[in-house]
């Protein structure tokens, strides 16, 4: 039957073959416009697939919380809108070699560590339903795709922040039977981001560092974080080996504040107590892989990667904090984290200090700062 279809196709081209052209050169022309049209089918499917996720995020917020309603006022500007019209003002860091980042933090010349801090002494009351972006169909760019997941986020956060003071009543067991949603709308933020550190364009927009604070205000809120992180724990998992990779891989001349940008994403991911552990994890495999290509490299005199040296240093200065943020709180010690890793992480550490050392003694002397975290409890 495919046999006969196939000539039967074969036969109509030929017969239907416009004169002056060749039978190759019509049936790359029918290919050409079949996957055209194909396209644009996948575009329409692409936008009514948003179109019903916007609905469901709707009415999952109004199963929530019946009081609420969607501010759609066509007089409110967007934040993209703002960001067109006036935008932030920020130095021209990246215009140079990305090698100056003697400001306080490189990540707080974003805005986005800045505004987290901000964002807890903020009167949650009011704003945040008034300026969050409507959804738009139209959209093209990284910003753009974000706003429906951000949107919906925010509005998540502001309910919870206005049912815990008394301002409005809400059910939030709803989450649980509209995990679709809740999934949905997170993987749109992480991938959107992903995409964003990928590739990221200078001077960072408001919207973006808008994004990156729902993600950590909604992995810290405590009463959101179990419904989010039930559904979402792989995909989270999987963004932070993404962030990871990406400063591993980044060999770009101007890369060190956007490989500080997102370190410090990293950061305040693991101030969450459940990703944390798997953090640290991912992070002491790394370095401790690149350790030990290192070593053999040098015991053969074989050339290594600079780049990934140069990198290898933000993982040790996220491990460290991490590590020490661990040590300092008062409910969780340092000997809790005892996995898979840590004791490959230390089994040969001593003999890779010793012979790096001349060599590599910055290197050196990170594996040896991070070694004695690890090992603080019993130190101590």
């Amino acid at each position: 039957y495919l046999k006969i279809s196939k000539l039967a196709l074969a036969f109509a081209i030929i017969h239907s073959k416009p004169p002056g052209k060749s039978c190759k050169e019509y049936t790359e022309h029918l290919a050409k416009t079949v996957s055209e049209q194909d396209f644009g089918w996948k575009s329409k499917v692409e936008v009514l697939e948003a179109e019903v996720l916007r609905l469901r995020q709707e009415l999952l917020l109004i199963k929530i919380c019946p009081r609420f309603c969607l501010e759609n006022d066509a007089s409110a500007e967007t934040l993209l809108d703002q960001e067109c019209i006036n935008p932030m003002s920020y130095s021209s860091q990246l215009e140079d070699s990305g090698c100056d980042v003697s400001n306080d933090y490189a990540f707080d010349s974003l805005g986005i560590a800045s505004d987290f801090h901000q964002s807890e002494h903020v009167d949650t009351s009011k704003c945040w339903l008034e300026r969050v972006p409507p959804f738009n169909l139209c959209c093209n760019s990284k910003e753009e795709s974000l706003t429906a997941p951000v949107q919906f986020l925010q509005h998540l956060l502001e309910i919870r922040k206005l049912s815990e003071g008394g301002i409005l009543q809400a059910d939030f067991t709803e989450l649980e039977n509209d995990s679709f949603t809740v999934f949905n709308s997170v993987s749109q933020l992480l991938d959107g981001l992903t995409i964003f550190y990928n590739s990221p364009k200078f001077p960072v927009s408001n919207f973006l560092t808008e994004a990156v604070c729902v993600l950590i205000s909604l992995i810290t809120d405590t009463k959101l974080s179990n419904h989010v992180l039930k559904k979402c724990f792989k995909k989270l998992e999987e963004f932070k080996k993404n962030l990871i990779q990406i400063i591993l891989r980044n060999s770009n001349v101007n890369r060190f504040q956007a490989l500080h940008a997102v370190s410090h994403t990293l950061v305040l991911l693991g101030r969450n107590n459940i990703l944390r552990n798997s953090l640290i994890s991912f992070l002491l495999s790394e370095v401790r892989q690149f350790a030990e290509q290192l070593l053999q490299a040098h015991q053969i005199q074989a050339m290594y990667d600079i780049t990934q040296y140069e990198n290898i240093f933000l993982l040790c200065m996220i491990l460290e904090q991490l590590l020490q943020n661990e040590t300092e709180e008062s409910n969780i010690s340092s000997s809790d984290y005892d996995g898979e890793e840590k004791i490959k992480f230390l089994k040969n550490l001593d003999q890779i200090i010793l012979h790096l050392s001349d060599e590599f003694p910055l290197f050196s002397l990170y594996l040896w700062r991070v070694s004695v975290l690890l090992n603080s409890a019993q130190i101590q």
